[in-house]
């Protein structure tokens, strides 16, 4: 099984790699995350560690305030469902950090990316402007979006303007440039998704 663990973004910088060059950094707050459910085949079809991140909820909900105190640790911001961790035995209230990505070189990092609201084609899909003289109506519209009487509809799937970001994206393969277990604190090379604060689920990349 993959190695996983929750996380924050806390923001980006730049630092210099052993050859001279600068490189773009994210950072990244990684665990520790506290263990709220084991899930296993018997009882529930699967296998999967259901864990909490990020102690500052202040009111949860009656289900989620009921799971808190069955396990007995503080209420968790990030609750999400992880993969069982390979050579790990964790058991409800168990807590596990950063240390179990010693070693790792690169991983995969998924956010919920920003939202950058109703936008048009141009913005959205990169399409081609329209006609730039004086008088033309048609700068930056959507233009065609298909053929006529056959078959006489828009195709499903046709690139059109609409919500753009705020949506679930994985970043694949950046490389580790640091590991700080005593901090929490994970550096990558290059971006990941959301803005500083929002939160991150960090694998180990295959």
């Amino acid at each position: 099984m993959r190695k996983t663990i929750l996380g924050k973004k806390l923001g980006m910088s730049q630092m210099f790699d052993e050859s001279g060059n600068l490189i773009p950094v994210t950072l990244i707050e990684a665990g520790p995350c506290t263990v709220l459910q084991v899930k296993g085949i018997a009882k529930d079809g699967y296998e999967a560690l259901q864990v909490g991140f990020d102690g500052s909820h202040k009111d949860p909900n009656k289900p989620k305030a009921g799971l808190f105190e069955k396990v007995g640790c503080e209420t968790k911001r990030m609750i999400r469902e992880i993969p069982p961790q390979e050579g790990q035995d964790l058991e409800e209230g168990q807590d596990f950090n950063l240390s179990l990505f010693d070693g790792v070189e690169k991983v995969d990092v998924q956010g919920i990316s920003k939202g950058k609201g109703f936008a048009g084609t141009v913005k959205r899909w990169n399409h081609h402007i329209g006609p730039q003289g004086h008088g033309s109506k048609s700068k930056r519209t959507i233009g065609s979006t298909g053929q006529s009487q056959d078959p006489g509809r828009v195709i499903k799937g046709k690139k059109m303007a609409g919500q753009m970001g705020s949506a679930k994206v994985k970043v694949r393969n950046l490389k580790v440039v640091n590991c700080d277990v005593e901090q929490n604190l994970l550096i990558v090379c290059g971006a990941v998704p959301g803005s500083p604060g929002s939160y991150l689920m960090v694998e180990e990349s295959l």
